[in-house]
C-alpha cells in the first residue's frame, strides 16, 4: 500500500514535495516485496535504499526506522481493507448482493497486494504495540462488516457463525500468495469467487 500525496488547495504541491513522495512510495513498494520475499529480520534500511538506488542514510529522510516502514505497510492496508469495506457495506440492497461486492473487494485486495498478505502473516508481531493493537482493531471491524451482512442474508445464521464463515472465506482468498503462486491461471479468480460464494450459502 504505497502513500497518496495529499494537496493542500492553500499551497500548491512543489516539484521537490512530489519527488520526494514519489520517492516514498517506492520505499514503500520496494519494502513490501523485500519483506515478503525475505522476512522483517532479514532486510536493512541499506537493502531497502539499494533496491530503489538510493543510499542507506537517504532512506532516514523517509521514514526514521525499519519498524516505521513496517508499520506504514500494515496500518496501511488495514486502513484500505476497513473503508473500502465500508463503502461497500453500505451499498444497497444490503445482504446477498453487499456480499458479492465484498468477495469482489477482497478478492481485488488478494490479487493486487500479495505481499502485503504474507507480510501480515508472518510480521504482523514484529509491530510495535499500538500499531498492533491498531490493526488488529481495524481488522475486527473489518470481521464485523462481512458479519452484519451475512445476518441481513440468513436472520437465523447467529454471530457466532457468521464469524466462522467470514473467517473461512478470508483464509481461502488470502491463501492466493501461497496457492497461485507467481504465474496464476485465469481460472483462479472466478475458481476463488465460486468457493467463496459456496461457503458463504449465496451460490444459489
Amino acid at each position: 500500500m504505497t502513500e497518496q500525496t495529499v494537496v493542500s488547495e492553500s499551497k500548491p504541491e512543489t516539484l521537490r514535495e512530489r519527488r520526494k513522495a514519489e520517492r516514498r512510495a517506492q520505499l514503500l513498494s520496494a519494502a513490501a516485496e523485500l519483506f515478503a520475499d525475505r522476512g522483517f529480520a532479514s532486510v536493512r534500511l541499506e537493502d531497502l535504499g539499494a533496491a530503489v538506488g538510493v543510499s542507506g542514510p537517504a532512506v532516514y529522510r523517509h521514514f526514521p526506522n525499519k519498524e516505521s516502514v513496517l508499520v506504514e505497510l500494515l496500518v496501511g492496508i488495514s486502513e484500505y481493507l476497513l473503508e473500502g469495506g465500508r463503502r461497500v457495506a453500505n451499498r444497497q440492497p444490503a445482504g446477498r448482493e453487499v456480499l458479492n461486492d465484498l468477495i469482489e473487494f477482497h478478492l481485488d485486495f488478494a490479487f493486487e497486494s500479495p505481499a502485503l498478505i504474507r507480510i501480515q502473516d508472518r510480521d504482523l508481531q514484529n509491530l510495535p504495540d499500538a500499531a498492533r493493537r491498531k490493526v488488529r482493531r481495524m481488522q475486527r471491524e473489518y470481521v464485523e462488516l462481512w458479519v452484519a451482512q451475512l445476518r441481513v442474508h440468513d436472520e437465523a445464521l447467529s454471530e457466532i457463525d457468521a464469524r466462522t464463515q467470514a473467517h473461512a472465506v478470508f483464509g481461502l482468498i488470502n491463501s492466493t500468495p501461497y496457492s497461485a503462486g507467481r504465474t496464476r491461471s485465469k481460472n483462479v479468480r472466478p475458481l476463488l469467487r465460486g468457493m467463496a460464494t459456496g461457503a458463504l450459502g449465496i451460490d444459489g
